[in-house]
């Protein structure tokens, strides 16, 4: 499998949860500017949406989208208990957490990093978040991680997309639960071994 990315995007999530499935695979790093790999590929080519992540799984078959890309990389690797078995009411509660992750963080962080985007409008969006970092606060005083089974491809997504907080005037030290869990997952080698590889610390 070949993984697509780009350093500290949401590629990122999938990139953890190979690791922690202790897949082997491969890295190609795409310039989201330019559409083109680091190996000379255009992009466009591989995933017509033009964005990251992308997986190919074997030659011709990829899969986009990153809450897909994860959940099938749990269900392939099923001991390693990143997501709860399908067609259970677990698996849909997961479902619910990267849904929420995807529309209401990853999206609301979108605007924050495109320079078109006049200030009245990013500060709606930096707002709009705080009311979602509210909610996900009063979570996780109770809990470790975002399901009861414990560290799941819903967190791995939200540790990458909560990450850009910093970046755009965010201070998550407002949410000290938030922040206690950012360090833990951390900590977990899988997620230090993502970010060595992609060139962050």
């Amino acid at each position: 499998m070949k993984l697509y990315y780009s350093p500290g995007a949401c590629s990122q999530s999938p990139h953890i949860i190979l690791r922690e499935a202790g897949l082997d695979f491969e890295l190609e790093k795409v310039d989201l500017t330019s559409k083109v790999t680091e190996r000379g590929r255009d992009y466009m080519q591989v995933n017509p949406r033009g964005y990251v992540p992308a997986l190919e799984i074997e030659p011709g078959w990829v899969l986009t989208e990153g809450p897909a890309i994860v959940q099938f990389i749990a269900d392939k690797v099923s001991a390693a208990n990143l997501a709860p078995p399908p067609d259970t009411m677990e698996r849909y509660e997961l479902q619910s957490w990267l849904n929420f992750i995807t529309s209401e963080i990853h999206k609301t962080f979108s605007p924050l990093f495109n320079g078109a985007f006049p200030d009245e409008a990013k500060e709606l969006c930096r707002k709009q978040l705080a009311k979602r970092f509210d909610l996900l606060e009063a979570h996780l005083v109770h809990h470790h991680y975002l399901m009861p089974s414990g560290f799941s491809v819903a967190d791995a997504y939200l540790f990458v997309t909560s990450g850009w907080a910093p970046h755009v005037g965010i201070d998550l030290k407002k949410w000290p639960s938030l922040t206690a869990y950012r360090e833990r997952i951390a900590m977990r080698p899988a997620v230090k071994a993502a970010m060595a590889a992609e060139g962050l610390t």
